[in-house]
């Protein structure tokens, strides 16, 4: 007795390629938006609102100025006098730098003109005033 089994189709496996597009979709659209909101780390500062503002690409080397009037190169604070030797040598090294100066809003305008004119004197060949972007309700 010859007995014949009748081939049946193998059972596939399929993945929810749907759900998993879905949550790959949400997940670029996240990274997407965050990265926008992304905040500098370093000292509180408040910096003046311009309505004609364009980010920095160029390597940069941040001067902070804060509300009470100490300066800060990067994290460290440097007092006034030697603000200018501390510029001088790191413009030494790559003197393309972009100097920035992130000074707040609630501080005299002296100061500020002070730190620009000492970065200029370092040897700063480009020198940035930061400000913020104004908001669309403020005009």
């Amino acid at each position: 007795m010859i007995i014949h089994f009748k081939k049946r189709p193998r059972p596939t496996v399929q993945a929810p390629l749907t759900s998993l597009i879905d949550i790959v979709f949400l997940l670029l659209i996240y990274f997407l938006l965050t990265t926008n909101f992304i905040v500098d780390e370093g000292i509180t500062v408040k910096l003046p609102e311009a309505d004609a503002s364009s980010p920095q690409t160029s390597q940069q080397l941040v001067v902070f100025v804060d509300a009470k009037g100490r300066t800060w190169i990067e994290d460290q604070q440097v007092s006034e006098s030697q603000l200018f030797t501390e510029l001088k040598n790191m413009l030494r090294e790559d003197g393309d730098r972009t100097v920035i100066v992130r000074a707040d809003r609630r501080l005299m305008l002296n100061k500020a003109v002070r730190v620009m004119d000492m970065a200029k004197a370092a040897g700063a060949k480009n020198l940035t005033l930061a400000t913020e972007k104004r908001g669309e309700g403020l005009r």
